[in-house]
C-alpha cells in the first residue's frame, strides 16, 4: 500500500499506553506524547505494507505480553 493511500493519523490504546500512528512517505511512524506534551518515538517498527485495518492487530500481536486484566487488548481510540 502506498502512503498516499493512508488516511493519516490514528490513535490506539496499547495496553494502557496511548500510541499514535501516522502515514509517512516511507510507510508508518509510531509515537507517543511525553508528559511534557512533546512527541516521542514509540520505538515501534510497523511494516509499510500493512493496511490501516491491520495495525491494531499487529500492535496487539507485538505487545501481547503486556496485556493486563484492565487492558486485555489493543483498541483504536
Amino acid at each position: 500500500m502506498k502512503s498516499s493511500e493512508h488516511s493519516g493519523r490514528m490513535a490506539f490504546d496499547v495496553f494502557g499506553r496511548r500510541i499514535m500512528v501516522e502515514a509517512t512517505l516511507d510507510g508508518w511512524a509510531a509515537f507517543h506524547l511525553g508528559t511534557d506534551g512533546k512527541r516521542r518515538s514509540a520505538d515501534i517498527t510497523i511494516p509499510s505494507h500493512l493496511d490501516e485495518a491491520d495495525i491494531a492487530q499487529y500492535l496487539d500481536d507485538l505487545f501481547h505480553e503486556s496485556a493486563t486484566a484492565e487492558h486485555p487488548k489493543v483498541r483504536a481510540l
